[in-house]
């Protein structure tokens, strides 16, 4: 309400207002000064207004008395529910965190005046999360309320959290925000295979470095936590074998260090080691973080080849060996259980394997026809054998017969000699030097002896002599 002491009640005096939200928001009796809001108010919009009143003269229009100027202030009430601004939340604790663990602060906002009463005053609670997180009803910072909470068991949470002000008494607005919480891994849990022996069974035909089976240890864990190294406990029965870990499913992969076989041994037994890479040394107490269990391996027999008794074969025979004399043997055995008889061939690439035959049953080598060292001094060909209870089994091996010689040309003189002599030629003056040759294969040292024809030595006009060179 306005007044000025020049008015005495008698309608001289005209009240007019201006300034912010005249006319608008507050309007003004003219005649008895009275101020009304004419539109609800408020403060978290405008909290105060700033306005200039005047009374003048209603018939000269002249002012009264100078302009004055007043504030309107709002008061404020509790009309605004606090409000979360960053909600919902996300946040994570690592499983089996002690008591009181800090997880997230939340924070709520309310527009009303905090320096009036108790309308932005905001206490914290918990609505659903309990018992497994607590709040601080002040500060708003969350932590964890239970010990060891365990990831394995339950690894997501919904906490529901209520903001309400009026310092949280009855009356009070509230507001809520969730926060999903997520507990992290932690290595607190070792490896442990789901049984104690694993058999796998495995071809002797395996090849050297090839898988020939998976074993897996299980680890709750998660990442790194459950990465697993796996190894073979030292003894006679795994030297054979080799262990790794496949990256990607966290399996032990057995590979094959060295070649088997089923009528060597048919059976292996061994231990394999899982443990964790990554040790957390809170959890040392639990246990040692590792697991044994036994792997029996049965090998699995192969129908094989024939196998020969030696890598190569090298035999000899004379040139003037007859037809059909035996020279030598070759000699394969089926190694397999059933122990199938053999049968040997000669392996025809060209017409030089028509110089020899094979007994398909013995194994025993002779000449087919007669042999020439001069011709072809040695033989190069292959024998291949079967077995009789599986043909498409077959080796093969290499023989190499060497042809020995017999002396069986004479020497002759190497070239027709023309010799001339001076008629004055003194007794005992060499005129020439003869030299010979033999087509076979002279012994080391051998040497020829020259003497004079019969015919010539009845002629004593030239003689010769025997160097033996």
């Amino acid at each position: 309400k306005l007044h000025s002491d020049l008015d005495k009640g008698v309608g001289t005096v005209k009240y007019t207002l201006s300034g912010d939200g005249a006319g608008t928001v507050f309007t003004i009796d003219e005649t008895t000064g009275d101020i009304h809001a004419i539109k609800s108010l408020d403060r978290e919009e405008k909290p105060f207004y700033t306005l200039r009143a005047q009374a003048v003269d209603v018939d000269t229009k002249k002012p009264l008395e100078p302009e004055s100027e007043f504030i309107i202030k709002v008061q404020d009430i509790n009309d605004n529910e606090p409000k979360f601004l960053d909600g919902p939340y996300v946040a994570s604790v690592p499983e089996m965190s002690p008591v009181g663990a800090y997880v997230l602060q939340v924070k709520a906002t309310d527009a009303d005046d905090p320096t009036y009463g108790n309308s932005a005053r905001v206490v914290y609670s918990i609505l659903q999360g309990q018992p497994y997180f607590s709040i601080d009803p002040k500060t708003g910072v969350i932590r964890t309320a239970l010990p060891n909470m365990d990831r394995e068991v339950k690894e997501q949470y919904q906490v529901l959290i209520q903001a309400k002000d009026m310092g949280g008494q009855l009356g009070g607005l509230a507001g809520t925000t969730t926060v999903n919480i997520t507990l992290t891994d932690v290595n607190d849990n070792p490896p442990r295979f789901p049984k104690s022996i694993f058999h796998l069974k495995v071809p002797e035909s395996s090849h050297v470095g090839s898988a020939i089976g998976r074993i897996r240890a299980v680890d709750p864990d998660f990442g790194k936590n459950a990465e697993i190294e796996y190894n073979i406990v030292p003894g006679d029965g795994g030297n054979l074998f080799d262990i790794t870990t496949d990256e990607n499913t966290q399996e032990g992969v057995i590979k094959l260090k060295k070649p088997l076989d089923f009528e060597t041994k048919k059976a292996y037994t061994f231990k394999v080691e899982a443990s964790n890479l990554h040790l957390d040394h809170r959890f040392h107490s639990v246990g040692p973080f590792r697991d044994t269990a036994t792997v029996k391996i049965n090998v699995l027999d192969m129908d094989e080849p024939p196998v020969f008794s030696k890598p190569t074969y090298t035999m000899e025979v004379y040139e003037d060996t007859p037809v059909g004399t035996i020279i030598g043997a070759v000699t394969a055995q089926d190694l397999d259980a059933g122990s199938s008889s053999v049968r040997y061939f000669i392996d025809w690439k060209n017409d030089v394997d028509s110089y020899f035959t094979i007994d398909a049953s013995e194994g025993t080598i002779a000449t087919n026809e007669l042999l020439d060292r001069e011709s072809t001094a040695q033989y190069n060909f292959s024998i291949i054998a079967s077995k009789v209870s599986n043909p498409l089994l077959t080796s093969k091996v290499n023989v190499i017969i060497n042809v020995l010689d017999v002396n069986e040309f004479p020497p002759e003189i190497s070239v027709p000699y023309e010799t001339s002599v001076c008629e004055n030629a003194k007794p005992g003056q060499v005129i020439q030097t003869v030299t010979a040759a033999d087509k076979d294969l002279s012994p080391a040292g051998q040497r020829f002896s020259f003497r004079l024809s019969a015919e010539a030595s009845s002629k004593p006009n030239f003689t010769v002599h025997d160097y033996r060179s």
